[in-house]
């Protein structure tokens, strides 16, 4: 795919999820289908006709098995928040359709313990996973990320 045609392409809507502990540090995720360290929060796409509130909380079920009575929601971000794909991975995602992603974040507090954490679920998306504390995030983010995680940051940053 050309440049030019990766501009014509949508962008994928989709949620994303800040999940602090109490003690503010951010829940994050190895990928299992990258074999370099690539750590993200839960995010994912939004079915037809599914609320943004309604599709995070069934990522944050299907990507840690956390169930939405151990969180609560503390806050929804302003605007959604874009991202591009890097061009050599437009074609082998999402089947070529979109040139990245349009998210909608949340912030949500894990009023559980660890062990309520469960990456091993129907369609794992995580190796392994861990808390991080806020400052150490977008250092841990695959580069074309990191400017979305800022974003999450700026936002909430002041929640956590």
């Amino acid at each position: 795919m050309t440049p030019e045609d990766i501009a014509k392409l949508p962008f994928r809507p989709c949620v994303g999820i800040l999940l602090a502990n109490p003690a503010g540090q951010v829940f994050v995720g190895r990928r299992i289908d990258n074999p370099t360290p690539a750590w993200q929060m839960p995010q994912g796409g939004i079915d037809p006709g599914e609320a943004p509130l309604d599709a995070a909380l069934r990522e944050l079920w299907e990507e840690t098995g956390i169930p939405a009575d151990l969180v609560t929601v503390e806050a929804e971000s302003a605007q959604w928040i874009p991202y591009m794909l890097p061009h050599d991975l437009v074609p082998h995602l999402w089947k070529g359709r979109y040139q990245g992603q349009e998210q909608k974040w949340f912030l949500l507090r894990f009023n559980g313990a660890d062990n309520d954490v469960n990456i091993v679920t129907e369609h794992p998306e995580f190796s392994h996973w861990q808390w991080l504390a806020p400052d150490q995030l977008v250092a841990s983010i695959v580069p074309f990320k990191r400017d979305v995680y800022m974003s999450v940051l700026d936002e909430f940053g002041g929640l956590l």
